[in-house]
Formats: structure tokens, sequence, C-alpha cells
């Protein structure tokens, strides 16, 4: 994959990116068929590979691994080891680390942080300031936007919507088609169905 005359930054050698034209450090593994965009980064020990896209000022890092048909751009970064795929797509000024598993059609974006242990599946979309660490479950169709922050075991699922300054933690579960705002919920076994 090594193409044209080598960048060094921070004492590490790029080199430009066959399709787009992007820096690949020489320690990641990126197939010559992804796109990674001119000013997009892949470093570290990242993977890239199948038909995925980084773009724009995205930066993939660490052990983070992007692919199937998954989609980096504007100023995203994934690091750690996080896992990018199906078709996932993270954008804005999003971050996801940790182990955090992001995959089928879910969308992160705005400023949302999302570390830990989880993963975030299906239709979901994190939006705004959010943050969710620990090992917090968000799937089906779940919507978490604004400043809210999910942790712990919280399960968010089913349609359910978590929006404003909302705090969930501890083994609290929003389902059903919820949706709560402005709340602190922090008990141990609490459950909001519709």
């Amino acid at each position: 994959m090594k193409k044209g005359k080598p960048s060094i930054i921070n004492g590490a050698t790029f080199y430009h990116h066959p399709n787009g034209g992007g820096l690949v450090a020489e320690t990641a593994n990126v197939d010559k068929n992804v796109y990674i965009g001119l000013n997009a980064m892949v470093c570290n020990n990242a993977k890239v590979y199948d038909n995925a896209i980084i773009c724009n000022h995205a930066i993939v890092s660490g052990w983070a691994k992007v692919y199937g048909n998954a989609e980096i751009s504007d100023y995203a970064k994934i690091y750690d080891d996080a896992k990018i795929f199906g078709n996932a797509k993270i954008f804005g000024n999003a971050e996801v680390y940790g182990w955090a598993e992001v995959y089928d059609n879910a969308e992160i974006y705005g400023f949302a942080k999302i570390f830990g242990n989880q993963s975030f599946h299906d239709n979901i979309k994190l939006s705004g300031d959010v943050k969710i660490f620990g090992y917090a479950d968000i799937s089906d169709y779940a919507k978490i936007s604004g400043n809210a922050i999910v942790c712990d075991n919280a399960i968010i699922c089913d349609n359910a919507k978590v929006l404003g300054d909302v705090e969930v933690s501890g083994n609290s579960i929003i389902s059903e088609n919820s949706i709560i705002s402005s709340t602190k919920i922090n008990w141990s076994t609490f459950e909001i169905k519709t």
C-alpha cells in the first residue's frame, strides 16, 4: 500500500492512501479498496477494510477496526479497541473508544462520546453531547440526544427516547416507546414501559 514519498508526523511514518489520498501510518493495516479522504488519517495499529470510508478530517487510531460499509466522517475519532462495522455512521465531532462496538445501521454524531464495553446496534441514533459508558446497552430504534448520560448497566431499547439533561444509570431499563426528558434515574432496578 505504500505509495509515494512518506511523511513523518510525531515520529511516525505515513503514506498517502491510493484511494483518496489520506494519510495511513506504516503500522496500520488498510485495504487499498477502502476510501481514505485527503484530510483523514489512519494511525497506529488501526485496521480499515472491506468498503469502509474514512473522510473529511476523521481519525482512526489505536487498535480500532472499521470495516463493512461503515463511514467515519467530519471530525469524528475512533480509537482504542473500538469496532465500527456494518452500515454504521459516525460523524460530526463524535468519539467512539474503549471497547465499544457500533454496527448495523447505528448513527452516532454531534459531540457524542461513546466508551466502555457496550454495543450500539440496530437503528439507534445518538446525538448532541451524549455520553454513554460502562456496560449500557442501546439497541433497536432508540434515540438519545441532548446532554444525556447513560451508564452502568442501563438499557435503552424498543423505540425509547432519552432527551435533554437526563442521566440513566444503575440497572434501569427504558423501553417500549417511552420518552424520558429532564430526569435523573439512578435506581438499581427501575423500569419504564409505555
